[in-house]
């Protein structure tokens, strides 16, 4: 029997996404800013993936080095958010 769980997190996509914002220094920064600064009608991982698709930075940034996108269905945003306002 297989786990359904990739180290604790949902799946891979969400594991991977996790892991580079908690241990890139850019990333981490920039999520923690998401959470201070993201609007009421939007989560701090919803700022994030704007940030990091839209403008400048996601002209650069629009994955992480793994190639999972920030925009990936898969992941589970709700497990982000919390993880985000932990940081």
């Amino acid at each position: 029997m297989t786990s359904s769980t990739h180290n604790g997190w949902a799946n891979y996509e969400t594991w991977n996404v996790a892991l580079w914002i908690q241990n890139n220094e850019f990333l981490y920064n920039t999520a923690k800013a998401c959470v201070e600064y993201c609007s009421d009608n939007e989560t701090p991982w919803d700022k994030f993936q704007r940030c990091m698709t839209d403008g400048q930075i996601g002209n650069f940034i629009g994955r992480t080095r793994d190639g999972v996108e920030w925009t990936d269905t898969k992941i589970d945003g709700i497990a982000i958010n919390k993880m985000m306002k932990d940081l």
